[in-house]
């Protein structure tokens, strides 16, 4: 048992935001207590057991989402085993190296997977792409929980802008992270004169990059963006349909105009597509729509999200924010902490 409580963990995890920790635990778990003692359950009493163990293996896309997973099993109270990327992931571990003695405790990082770390964890989370989760599934024993996140997509609508700001909240939603993380937009879908906003877009990705310059690529991420750019721009020479935008004498960031509806997939690293707002939408992201993640909305509001609830993501926010998921965010769709506790039950 761990000799903290789970009010004294949430306390030292975030004390400005203490409270929405212990509401977490209680929306998902029925009582903020309840991981310490019996609470009333129905017409039972019960008791919600935490791993002793959490394996994170965690992907280099972002650390956030490392981040975010650490946390929850900290105030689980469970130990932590971390398996992170090769070459480490420094905002992720200068966070851990902050964290108050005691929970430090319950944090092991390592750049190379134990086996024994795989074997003894009671729950495996796992970051990556769908070949690496479906590899890591194969690899648990039925005794293990398992949670995996894949390969999720998303995109942005504009529907209106009122306040013209739209440019320079998408520019920071696809530029954060270059792009590689599960909520960056792909693609942005305008209702209107969808050109005119890739213009603007690119001149809002341009004074972004200025303050947060993109991060290295490889030689192949080079290569592919740009052959993309190549090509669009062969095409937009001749076709009034498309059109380009780059930045200047580098790969940094490039924003593509093409009137054809279909969700085109990004090669990431700040390349992004502007199209216009179909009749249809569903029908554009067909190929796509068991992979959505998030749908970015500007303005964002009731009307919007309810007419959109159905196309599979499962997180609609507003423009801008696409980066920054609320604490009770159910990521993929689902719980973050019932899924890890078992039950024990009195009465």
């Amino acid at each position: 048992m761990n000799p903290l409580t789970t009010r004294q963990r949430a306390a030292l995890l975030d004390p400005e935001n203490a409270d929405a920790l212990l509401e977490l635990v209680r929306l998902e778990l029925g009582h903020a207590d309840i991981l310490d003692d019996f609470q009333p359950y129905g017409d039972l009493r019960a008791r919600a057991v935490a791993p002793e163990t959490i394996l994170h293996l965690v992907s280099g896309n972002t650390p956030e989402a490392g981040r975010q997973s650490l946390v929850r099993g900290l105030l689980l109270g469970s130990r932590n085993l971390l398996k992170l990327p090769t070459g480490g992931l420094p905002a992720l571990e200068a966070y851990i190296d902050a964290l108050p003695a005691p929970l430090r405790a319950l944090v092991e990082t390592s750049e190379r997977l134990h086996d024994e770390w795989l074997e003894k964890a009671n729950a495996v989370l796992v970051f990556g792409t769908d070949e690496t989760v479906a590899d890591f599934r194969r690899r648990v024993s039925s005794r293990q929980i398992f949670i995996g996140h894949g390969h999720k997509l998303s995109f942005a609508i504009v529907f209106d802008d009122p306040e013209g700001d739209a440019a320079t909240l998408a520019a920071r939603d696809v530029s954060l992270f270059d792009q590689k993380g599960c909520l960056s937009p792909h693609d942005i879908y305008v209702a209107g004169d969808a050109r005119a906003f890739a213009e603007r877009l690119a001149a809002a990705m341009e004074a972004f990059n200025v303050h947060t310059p993109r991060g290295p690529v490889t030689t192949e991420e080079a290569a592919e963006i740009f052959h993309l750019r190549s090509a669009y721009r062969f095409r937009a020479a001749s076709d009034p349909s498309a059109g380009m935008w780059e930045s200047p004498d580098s790969t940094h960031w490039t924003v593509i105009y093409e009137e054809e509806p279909q969700f085109a997939p990004s090669c990431l690293n700040r390349f992004v597509f502007v199209k216009p707002l179909p009749d249809d939408l569903a029908d554009a992201l067909w190929m796509v729509r068991p992979h959505l993640s998030a749908i970015t909305l500007h303005p964002f509001n009731s009307a919007h999200t309810t007419a959109l609830a159905d196309l599979g993501a499962t997180r609609l926010c507003p423009l801008g924010n696409a980066q920054s998921p609320s604490l009770f965010w159910h990521q993929d769709g689902g719980q973050s902490l019932a899924p890890l506790v078992r039950w024990i039950d009195a009465g």
